[in-house]
């Protein structure tokens, strides 16, 4: 049956007339008049995988954007919850990163400003007002500072302190680290490492009596064997910094 198609698909070429062994029909038809169109089935796959592909993603969506509504009830329920936050934030990044043909990465930030600004509303927040902080530190280094002060102020748990302090050491901010705790470091209630930074913080900056002052409070903390360990290993930095100064 082979040979016989190609037969005349040759005897109609040469008479002038179409080969329609290898016509195809309109398109949606699927077949040849003679038989099956390996083009088209390829074609017919290729469609197929392509709408596969975008229900896929469609599917996708629509996980995501239920997710993200969830994420933000629950935020909305407790928005100091680092974990939250942090998985909301991947998620606005990326749909951000999908949606522009410009900076990926400050569109990236400014989503997550975006929703970190919204959630500081809530006058239980400090840790979006510690995100806010930690985005505009290069640009805006007083007003980093400042929302860390709004957000140890209101975090009676010293979390936010501790984070705040953090932050400003990393980037070689001590001063200003130094005005952040002494304006709201309470040593019996907050975390020893809250106090570990501070004291590091007066080292670096090298106001020696200021970080003596402050290891003599952290002795104040009712744990007396976190205390003596922080000590011996704070001691060890000042005694350090005092020799260097003489030497």
């Amino acid at each position: 049956m082979t040979g016989l198609r190609s037969l005349i698909g040759r005897l109609r070429r040469r008479d002038g007339q179409p080969d329609r062994s290898r016509v195809l029909l309109p398109a949606g038809a699927g077949v040849e008049r003679h038989g099956v169109s390996e083009q088209h089935g390829v074609l017919e796959q290729d469609a197929v995988s392509e709408q596969d592909a975008v229900a896929e993603r469609n599917v996708s969506s629509v996980h995501e954007s239920v997710d993200e509504e969830r994420l933000h009830d629950l935020l909305r329920e407790d928005p100091n919850d680092e974990r939250r936050f942090a998985e909301l934030a991947a998620v606005v990044r990326r749909r951000a990163a999908e949606h522009t043909s410009g900076d990926v990465l400050r569109a990236e930030e400014t989503a997550v400003w975006a929703l970190a600004e919204e959630l500081a509303h809530d006058q239980r927040a400090w840790y979006p007002l510690v995100e806010l902080a930690r985005l505009s530190l290069n640009d805006d280094r007083e007003a980093a500072t400042r929302r860390l002060g709004i957000a140890a102020e209101r975090d009676p748990s010293g979390q936010a302190l501790l984070a705040g302090l953090v932050i400003l050491r990393e980037a070689g901010d001590h001063d200003a680290a130094l005005g952040l705790g002494m304006g709201h470091w309470r040593p019996t209630e907050h975390p020893l490492e809250a106090g570990r930074e501070l004291v590091s913080a007066a080292v670096d900056a090298r106001r020696l009596a200021e970080a003596r002052r402050h290891l003599d409070a952290l002795g104040a903390h009712p744990d007396a064997t976190g205390v003596a360990a922080m000590r011996r290993d704070l001691e060890v930095a000042i005694t350090a910094a005092e020799r260097a100064r003489k030497g």
